[in-house]
């Protein structure tokens, strides 16, 4: 691992057995600092925990890797680090558009696995073999930049209002459509303008049209 300090891991599967054999394989230098097995636990554990690294397991109850990613963005400091079964291309790209920092398969041997968790807590994005050209492919297709930091500073229940205004919706049918109420519409657009800088909802649709989130 390319630094000496001890880095704070939590490790996140559905299964039990597994989450055992990792602990065993991994080297010196990486600490389990807490464990889930599913959503809603992970959610809580990370924040309590606040880890160096998130071991994160794209398919969990409750509705996946990609879900403790949304609920969790720009909330803690930790990196993830995608630890599947799975090395279907939509899964890798969900998580790193999620905000992963990397996606390494079960079949990765311990000192693999301890090496890629220092890699991504120092900053590094670690894929395993030909996943890279998944996410190389898929951002390249694209002419939205991978990363966006107005973008990201969004939440994702602005996210979901923005894309109803940019779509037409009164502040009333948005409320509907959402299951909340008025005021918190009218907050979270007050929010958005806000935080972009921006002085009606008509340069909020603008905005939202090209970053194509209608």
């Amino acid at each position: 691992m390319s630094s000496e300090a001890l880095k704070k891991v939590v490790l996140v599967d559905d299964h039990q057995m597994f989450r055992t054999g990792v602990k065993a394989e991994l080297g010196g230098g990486v600490e389990i600092v807490g464990e889930a097995g599913d959503v809603d636990e992970a959610v809580s554990v990370i924040k309590a925990a606040r880890p160096d690294v998130v071991l994160l397991d794209v398919h969990l109850p409750g509705g996946g890797g990609i879900e403790v990613l949304r609920r969790l963005h720009g909330s803690v400091p930790s990196k993830f680090l995608a630890l599947s079964v799975s090395d279907a291309a939509e899964d890798v790209i969900g998580v790193v558009r999620g905000g992963a920092r990397g996606y390494v398969t079960k079949t990765i041997s311990g000192p693999e696995l301890t090496d890629a968790i220092g890699r991504v807590a120092d900053g590094d994005a670690v894929f395993s073999p030909r996943l890279a050209g998944f996410v190389l492919d898929a951002f390249a297709a694209t002419d939205v930049p991978a990363v966006d930091p107005e973008l990201d500073q969004i939440t994702q229940r602005e996210r979901d209002v923005l894309r109803l205004i940019a779509r037409g919706y009164a502040y009333k049918e948005i409320a509907k459509e959402l299951f909340i109420s008025v005021k918190t519409v009218e907050t979270h657009v007050s929010s958005v303008l806000r935080k972009l800088q921006l002085s009606n909802r008509h340069e909020l649709s603008r905005w939202a049209a090209a970053r194509r989130l209608v």
